[in-house]
């Protein structure tokens, strides 16, 4: 694949190039061009249900269409695809970070077309340049990383500031992070610190911002040294009642810890990094 101005190389193993090119049809290529391969690319960055990407992405008509997969979505234990959705909305922002590394903007409508409910979302890239900054450029780094495994980080809590910085991320995706209270109030914290989004309302459309949320907050929790794990399988949050509004649901647990390893820094996204697919 031809670099694109303004975005490093890209390196992307035979089976992800060969499921790119199964997703976009030899007909729209000359619509979207090379952004439409490594958005397609992009969106098989996020995390996924139950280590499968259950949706597929198609160029038609100038769009990217995200598509519900019957093949690939395991229905037992979720059968209204809430998984399905939030990983799918967390897709949709590296979408929009790999569009922005090319100078475009990307416009997403979520569930656009009541006769195709398996269509979860469409992406047009909006006429005209967009110009980046230095917060896509760190977050699009941040996608590098290995995604967070289930078990609990380690480390010790962070900052309020910190946590200040991942609950406006959640705000720009339309959902709200909560942090917990502590066991007893009176000791110190120690460890990992618990968080929930929560989205007002509950359905597909929450389900797909409660996954952009997700995957922001993860993405900007890299950029600052946070480790994170996640839980979407959610039957009840205790101590969210007291700090959500009325008729927010919780949609996605998070422990939180400060890593021991740097954060993501400018250089990093500047050194010939390769994009990591899988």
């Amino acid at each position: 694949m031809d670099d694109v101005e303004g975005t490093p190389a890209v390196a992307v193993p035979g089976a992800v190039r060969a499921r790119a090119r199964r997703d976009i049809p030899m007909s729209s290529s000359s619509v979207l061009g090379q952004a439409a391969a490594r958005l397609v690319i992009a969106g098989t960055m996020g995390p996924t249900v139950h280590d499968v990407h259950a949706w597929r992405l198609k160029v038609v008509d100038g769009l990217i269409e995200v598509h519900a997969d019957p093949e690939r979505f395991r229905a037992m234990g979720d059968p209204a695809g809430r998984g399905l959705h939030i990983s799918c909305g967390a897709a949709l922002v590296n979408l929009r970070l790999a569009a922005a590394q090319i100078g475009r903007d990307a416009v997403v409508r979520l569930l656009p077309d009541a006769a195709r409910p398996a269509v979860l979302a469409t992406v047009r890239l909006a006429a005209g340049r967009h110009k980046v900054n230095k917060d896509d450029r760190l977050l699009y780094a941040a996608t590098l990383t290995p995604f967070p495994a289930r078990r609990s980080p380690v480390g010790t809590p962070p900052s309020l500031p910190v946590v200040n910085v991942l609950a406006e991320a959640a705000r720009l995706e339309g959902a709200t992070l909560h942090l917990l209270p502590s066991a007893d109030p009176d000791e110190p914290a120690e460890g990992p610190r618990q968080a929930v989004i929560t989205t007002p309302g509950n359905g597909p459309a929450e389900w797909l911002r409660a996954g952009q949320a997700l995957q922001r907050v993860l993405l900007t929790a890299t950029t600052k040294a946070v480790a994170a794990s996640f839980l979407y399988e959610l039957v009840d949050v205790p101590g969210v009642g007291g700090l959500a509004e009325a008729g927010d649901v919780p949609q996605v647990a998070l422990e939180l810890c400060q890593a021991l390893k740097g954060p993501v820094l400018r250089d990093d996204e500047r050194q010939g990094h390769r994009e990591r697919v899988g």
